[in-house]
């Protein structure tokens, strides 16, 4: 890629409640043992929004940190990659953080790919930069209060206990630092109606009567969800990162940004990789926000050392789905502007 044409990550920002569930209120809450919650799920604690945080309201605090210091009149384009689970139903979150930032000069738009929607977007915004001379700065970001889906009461929905909440930001710019090399990205319809929320659409509109069991997220065939996903999510994970890393740099990955998942299915991934535990960071005292969980792992590297410059970081996730996703970043220099994580790192 010639540097005319080089899009970089410039600034990012996580904004994550104050509020948190323990494993022990997890536990209590579904009857699986506390020790399973923290040991095999990886849930020692996870953020929880109060019922006033809002998606739009993350994404807006986590925009706010990414743009300090930044002429709002130049930003060109906005991607809300947040939670289709958002303030309100059939509602543009995008245009909405526009008008609260006050950004008059740029178009926005809702982009969705679940939990794969920051990478996804990342590609976008990229593709759009090179495409078009006139967009020179995107801001990325999102809410996510997904956390509000989880029936506890639900043993097959038992791997979606980690959902929690939580916004992120990312600014891309260019001709910035830290630039974006390749993606790739797998989708398999076979999962589509593997994961659902009965209630709300129109095949079940919302009704007065509606049950709470309704409007979480339900697995109707776990069984064959799980004999599927044994087959296809880990070499699928492997997949995209192998290709996005390798048709990016000739220099093995230095750091992998994973989202959250049981800690049998990460150590397998980085064992793949040949990859050691410090390369990346299992996230078991935050959850699995969704889209955001790349942001705030390439956060906590930063702030703990883990990066040098002209490293090779990949960032990876999988949506429900299912979207198996990995971009590459060749490191050059910080650009987290906010953490807000003291309460979690106690």
């Amino acid at each position: 890629m010639s540097k005319d044409f080089q899009i970089g990550l410039v600034a990012a920002a996580v904004a994550l409640p104050k509020e948190y569930e323990t494993s022990e209120s997890i536990a209590n809450a579904s009857g699986i043992p506390q020790h399973v919650i923290e040991t095999k799920m990886g849930i020692v604690k996870k953020c929880r929004a109060n019922a006033d945080y809002h998606p739009s309201q993350m994404a807006v605090d986590a925009a706010k940190y990414v743009l300090k210091d930044v002429d709002r009149d130049s930003i060109d384009l906005i991607l809300w990659t947040g939670s289709e689970h958002k303030d309100y139903l059939v509602w543009s979150a995008g245009i909405f953080v526009q008008r609260e930032l006050g950004l008059k000069n740029a178009y926005a738009f809702d982009l969705s790919a679940r939990c794969s929607s920051n990478v996804l977007g990342i590609k976008v915004a990229k593709s759009m930069m090179q495409t078009d001379s006139k967009i020179n700065r995107v801001l990325i970001c999102g809410g996510h209060r997904t956390g509000d889906l989880v029936n506890y009461q639900d043993p097959n929905s038992r791997f979606l206990y980690n959902l929690s909440d939580g916004g992120s930001a990312m600014l891309l710019e260019r001709d910035g630092f830290n630039p974006i090399l390749e993606s790739k990205i797998i989708t398999d319809g076979s999962f589509s109606l593997d994961v659902i929320i009965p209630g709300g659409g129109t095949r079940n509109p919302h009704h007065q009567n509606m049950s709470k069991e309704e409007k979480c997220l339900q697995v109707p065939d776990v069984a064959g969800m799980r004999e599927r996903l044994a087959d296809r999510s880990i070499s699928n994970f492997i997949k995209v990162i192998k290709n996005a890393a390798t048709s990016s740099m000739s220099k093995p990955i230095d750091y992998l940004g994973l989202l959250h998942m049981k800690k049998s299915a990460h150590d397998e991934i980085l064992n793949q990789l040949e990859l050691k535990q410090e390369q990346s960071i299992y996230m078991d005292h935050y959850g699995h926000f969704g889209a955001p969980d790349q942001v705030l792992s390439l956060g906590l590297a930063e702030r703990r050392n883990l990066l040098k410059k002209d490293d090779h970081i990949v960032l990876a996730s999988a949506g429900i789905g299912y979207t198996w996703s990995a971009v590459s970043i060749k490191w050059e220099k910080p650009c987290f502007k906010q953490i807000t994580l003291n309460e979690f790192e106690k």
